[in-house]
């Protein structure tokens, strides 16, 4: 007599498949570790996808992970959907719009693995959040990056400003400031005044230089992450050994942890019943006009880092 298959796994009519399996070499983890995770703290997760054009990095079994945009075709009718032009690409892009608990369950049993919705909800046209973003150098101490994100921290506090702060999930921290509805140029404008006002009060531990060379082994205060650029999101898994979780902390606990601390694994435990980065994000603040006004006077870091290196290479050919 034939044996019956078991009945497949299914949550919010989801149905689910390989849970069994690894999901990448070096997570440690399933491919059911990943799903139980993104549904356990899909109510923390959620508010800070919903109606952002979401971009995700999935890993295929046997392949390199890769950054999907467009949703695919085989995607069910019912998970919404936001339209972009793509300037680099020159084409447009269907991004999905992860509203609920069954769209964020599809894309884990998709093996999304990251999460990176836009700064910008679809169809707005202002800007509600300023990003800053602590990149150290590779393989550097992250007591470097506790000193940035201090120096982030007062160059807010003299602006008259407050943000949360969140690991990324990989060796950096993002510093988070809700916005009173802003024109995107002046967020931008804002982001960068904040950059140069924090690598100002410690140029021996942060840098704004974009190129690499140049920032002689300091913290990278990244201040590009305005206008349409994505950030991941706050609970989001990251492709990194150990399944690490972009995970948010209080300023005064940053020194005592690390990165590595927070997993699909362990996360889950540390939260219990809390969301402690809807607790840490302050009130939509107002942007302070000199801090705009002096932004507008610093160039876009991307614009200036290519005609750099269009004039060093000048200068090498020379």
């Amino acid at each position: 007599m034939a044996k019956e298959k078991a009945p497949k796994e299914t949550r919010e009519g989801v149905e689910l498949s390989s849970l069994d399996g690894p999901l990448f070499d070096g997570s440690g983890a399933t491919k059911r570790d990943l799903v139980d995770y993104l549904d356990a703290v899909s109510a923390r997760i959620l508010p800070g996808l919903a109606g952002r054009a979401l971009s995700v990095v999935r890993v295929r079994p046997g392949q390199e992970p890769f950054m999907q945009k467009n949703v695919p075709k085989y995607a069910p009718d019912w998970i919404a959907t936001t339209a972009a032009w793509a300037h680099a690409s020159q084409r447009e892009v269907h991004y999905a719009l992860c509203d609920d608990r069954r769209t964020l369950l599809w894309f884990a049993n998709q093996r999304a693995v990251e999460y990176h919705p836009t700064l910008m909800r679809a169809g707005d046209t202002v800007a509600t959040q300023l990003v800053i973003d602590l990149d150290p150098p590779v393989d550097d101490d992250f007591a470097h990056v506790v000193a940035a994100a201090a120096l982030v921290r007062r160059a807010l506090a003299d602006s008259g400003l407050a943000g949360a702060l969140k690991t990324s999930g990989a060796k950096g921290v993002h510093v988070v400031v809700p916005l009173e509805p802003s024109a995107v140029d002046d967020a931008a404008a804002a982001t960068r005044a904040l950059a140069a006002r924090a690598a100002a009060l410690d140029p021996a531990v942060a840098t704004t230089a974009y190129i690499k060379e140049d920032r002689e082994g300091k913290v990278f205060v990244d201040s590009t992450r305005a206008g349409g650029a994505t950030i991941v999101a706050a609970y989001s898994p990251r492709v990194r050994p150990g399944a690490p979780v972009s995970f948010p902390v209080a300023w005064d606990d940053l020194a005592g942890v690390h990165p590595t601390d927070f997993t699909i694994r362990t996360a889950p435990g540390l939260l219990g019943d809390a969301d402690p980065w809807a607790a840490a994000l302050p009130a939509p603040q107002a942007l302070p006009a000199d801090l705009v006004e002096q932004g507008h006077t610093i160039p876009v870091a991307r614009v200036a880092a290519m005609h750099e290196g269009k004039r060093r290479a000048r200068a090498r050919r020379q």
